[in-house]
């Protein structure tokens, strides 16, 4: 089985629910008729290794070459980690950041954590994508620290409230692994 039928897999497994009425809340508050927590695949074992492989494969075939990859936190944390682990074995190291929601109140009062600095190429990444707002708030503070964004890899597009055509109007490309269509037919 490819990494991508695990990665279906253990998602249908662990998180996605589906039911015949819109019960579902998401966080625009619109309800739907299904729901994804991919947390449960994404800090799993078995959900970083494949994670891992299928994000580095994609930025190896459109050939990007970033310095780093990372989102805003909760969602990419697991996936940029997964991705660094991955680029290391495949001697071809890509740093892993992450960007907190608010920067923190103490210390150097930081934002975004991880060996990135201004001028650097990233790719932004996000876990799930309805409307996009969260994927555009990373771009945002990205934006605001100088990094040079080369691209948005989702890993799973929900197709819904226009989420991914929301994030290109960012100026960036954005591809993603995974879509509504390999869970509900």
């Amino acid at each position: 089985m490819s990494s991508k039928e695990q990665l279906i897999s253990l998602i249908k497994e662990r998180s996605f629910k589906q039911s015949d009425k819109p019960i579902f809340k998401l966080s625009s508050g619109q309800k739907s008729h299904f729901y994804f927590n991919l947390k449960t695949t994404t800090y799993s074992s078995k959900g970083q290794h494949n994670i891992g492989n299928l994000i580095y494969d994609k930025i190896q075939k459109l050939k990007l070459k970033p310095k780093a990859i990372g989102g805003l936190t909760l969602g990419a944390d697991p996936i940029a980690g997964a991705t660094a682990y991955y680029s290391c074995l495949k001697k071809k190291p890509i740093e892993a950041f992450v960007i907190r929601k608010e920067p923190k109140q103490h210390g150097m009062k930081l934002q975004i954590e991880g060996y990135v600095k201004a001028g650097d190429k990233v790719i932004i990444v996000d876990d799930v994508v309805t409307s996009g707002q969260s994927t555009i708030k990373a771009i945002e503070i990205a934006e605001k620290a100088q990094f040079k964004i080369i691209a948005v890899i989702i890993l799973l597009d929900r197709c819904e409230q226009n989420g991914r055509q929301n994030i290109e109007k960012c100026g960036y490309p954005v591809y993603s692994i995974l879509t509504i269509k390999d869970f509900v037919k």
